[in-house]
């Protein structure tokens, strides 16, 4: 999905990430906090959208060992750029990677699915 700056669609991609976080058999705080960090970081990565580049693209993707979820913005090639998420507080998250592609600046939170999860 493709958002513009505005917290209630911050709000929408953390919904959609408590979707697969429910869907892949997290629970609880586990939950909780994953769409809390998805919702901080697309917050903080507005911050870094420009006029002529206004909108943060949202990828969300479940994989049988982790829920990832890929924050991207166009025309931001700087290292600081890849890495303007570190500032957002991320708990629940189990890994972060910053990068750039091509002109795109690439935050990914990454949460792991334990293998005792059920899957649904």
């Amino acid at each position: 999905m493709q958002i513009e700056a505005d917290p209630r669609l911050a709000a929408a991609a953390g919904g959609a990430a408590r979707y697969f976080a429910d869907a892949a058999g997290l629970e609880g705080a586990a939950m909780t906090d994953w769409q809390a960090a998805i919702v901080a970081a697309c917050k903080e990565a507005f911050q870094h959208l420009t006029r002529e580049h206004a909108q943060l693209k949202v990828t969300l993707t479940r994989l049988t060992d982790r829920l990832e979820v890929a924050l991207s913005r166009e025309n931001d090639t700087t290292q600081a750029g890849a890495e303007a998420g570190k500032s957002a507080v991320l708990e629940g998250v189990d890994r972060v990677q910053f990068e750039t592609q091509g002109g795109v600046a690439v935050t990914r939170p990454t949460k792991y699915i334990t293998s005792t999860a059920p899957r649904r």
